[in-house]
């Protein structure tokens, strides 16, 4: 008997057949990646034996596993059927088979370039297409349940913000890899799957955006950029929803000229958060904050686009950047974090997730956007 999960892949299954449908596409494959548990609820595991969706636009979805991963799959039979293939079976032949004459196919973004060249080689006439133009556009519409569970993933991890912020989570002393760890630590306790990456930058390192902790000690009177995440569950359906937030603690009093350029990127990034409007093109976003830190003396320090889409994925689309004049929908989720870097000094970055709403800007996560400052 169908739940209400099997009814939501079940629907967004019809949306991606919609989406072909307008494209000309007769089948699409998808693979590892986010694409196949938002529409099936299996997290494939990145292995050389290949796992695929084929979704057929007028026939039934077939989902190819490894015979040895079939216990993992919640089978949904009215969603998709599941073949298991074993050690002796050439499972590029098995997905050939399920393609037949279709000549109009996508395939993930992520699929292996083993299997890629094996699918090129054996289905001669097709024409190519990306999935990603099939499925991307509609993972980044989410619904309420999708928006819930981001807004618990923003809990979670605005907690942490506050214990650092705090004190309660001590730096002076401490590694960069060390203090990244109880990062790491706290997501998962905080009721996160996992942990997808816990940057902290100390110093002169904060002006690497994705710097690697390492075994730098935190010294007093010193930025940390602390930038966390991770995955936290949506009970029941095998897909996770994203966390990310960026907070700064400067270890003792910050000197007059790190307020000034924190002051400046506080005032920046609320300003992005406000213009995040349904109908907005996303690099007007972008330009909002990036025209505040110019005027601001900062021009040329903020070195990338201002936010990226948060689902499934850490990063998805939309994509707020100059150039993507495509404008926001209701229901679309995303970060706004722009930073200011000063190469070999400091730097400083605050990001939130928001999801564009009829009735505005909805800023999930809550911890303070000030500078904090935590005793020496």
């Amino acid at each position: 008997m169908a739940d209400d999960h099997d009814r939501t892949f079940a629907a967004r299954l019809d949306r991606v057949r919609a989406s072909m449908r307008d494209r000309g596409i007769d089948v699409t494959l998808l693979s590892v990646g986010a694409d196949l548990p938002w529409l099936t609820g299996y997290r494939a595991m990145p292995l050389e034996r290949l796992t695929m969706l084929v979704v057929p636009v007028d026939a039934d979805a077939t989902m190819f596993v490894p015979r040895l991963e079939v216990p993992r799959v919640v089978e949904r039979p009215d969603v998709f059927t599941v073949v298991g293939w074993d050690e002796t079976t050439d499972p590029v032949r098995l997905v050939a088979e399920a393609v037949g004459a279709a000549r109009e196919v996508a395939i993930g973004d992520q699929t292996w370039a083993r299997f890629l060249v094996d699918l090129l080689a054996v289905l001669p006439g097709v024409r190519w297409r990306r999935a990603n133009d099939v499925v991307g556009p509609l993972r980044a519409v989410k619904d309420a349940a999708e928006v819930a569970s981001l807004r618990e993933a923003a809990a979670a991890v605005d907690r942490i913000a506050a214990e650092l912020q705090s004190g309660g989570i001590p730096l002076i002393g401490r590694t960069e890899a060390d203090v990244s760890a109880e990062l790491s630590r706290r997501i998962v306790a905080e009721g996160h799957e996992r942990t997808n990456f816990a940057i902290v930058a100390a110093g002169e390192h904060a002006a690497s955006p994705h710097h690697h902790p390492g075994d730098r000690v935190i010294q007093p009177g010193e930025v940390v950029l602390c930038d966390f995440g991770g995955t936290f569950p949506l009970a029941g359906s095998g897909v996770g929803y994203c966390s990310d937030i960026t907070r700064c603690v400067y270890t003792g009093e910050p000197p007059a000229e790190f307020a000034e350029l924190y002051g400046v990127l506080q005032d920046a990034q609320q300003r992005a958060v406000v213009a995040a409007t349904v109908g907005r093109p996303a690099e007007e976003v972008d330009a909002v904050a990036r025209e505040r830190i110019a005027e601001g003396g900062f021009d040329g320090l903020f070195i990338h686009r201002l936010g990226h889409g948060i689902g499934t994925e850490e990063h998805e689309e939309p994509y707020l950047v100059e150039g993507n004049r495509e404008p926001l929908v209701a229901g679309n989720a995303f970060s706004i974090e722009p930073g200011i870097y000063v190469a070999g000094r400091w730097g400083a970055r605050i990001e939130d997730i928001v999801v564009a709403t009829t009735e505005g800007p909805l800023a999930l996560n809550e911890a303070d956007h000030g500078l904090a400052v935590v005793d020496a």
